[in-house]
């Protein structure tokens, strides 16, 4: 059976750091970027442990805007 690892890519630019999608994840990976700003003064969302991610994609249904995409990356054998 193939396995698989997860990849988070947030739209860093439109979130606006409301950390739903931090708590959605079960496995820890995100969390907002406490050093950084966008450009609209809001701490995003990052990941914080990507050896964690499932690619489960609970993160990317809970965004209200739409800010997450997550992508299953097969690993080599």
């Amino acid at each position: 059976m193939a396995k698989f690892k997860g990849a988070v890519v947030v739209n860093e630019k439109n979130c606006k750091g409301c950390e739903l999608c931090v708590k959605a994840c079960p496995c820890d990976v995100l969390a907002l970027d406490a050093n950084e700003v966008n450009d609209r003064g809001y701490h995003y969302a990052l990941m914080r442990n990507p050896e964690a991610c499932i690619g489960c994609g609970s993160c990317a249904m809970v965004c209200p805007d739409a800010c997450i995409e997550v992508y299953k990356v097969k690993l080599e054998n």
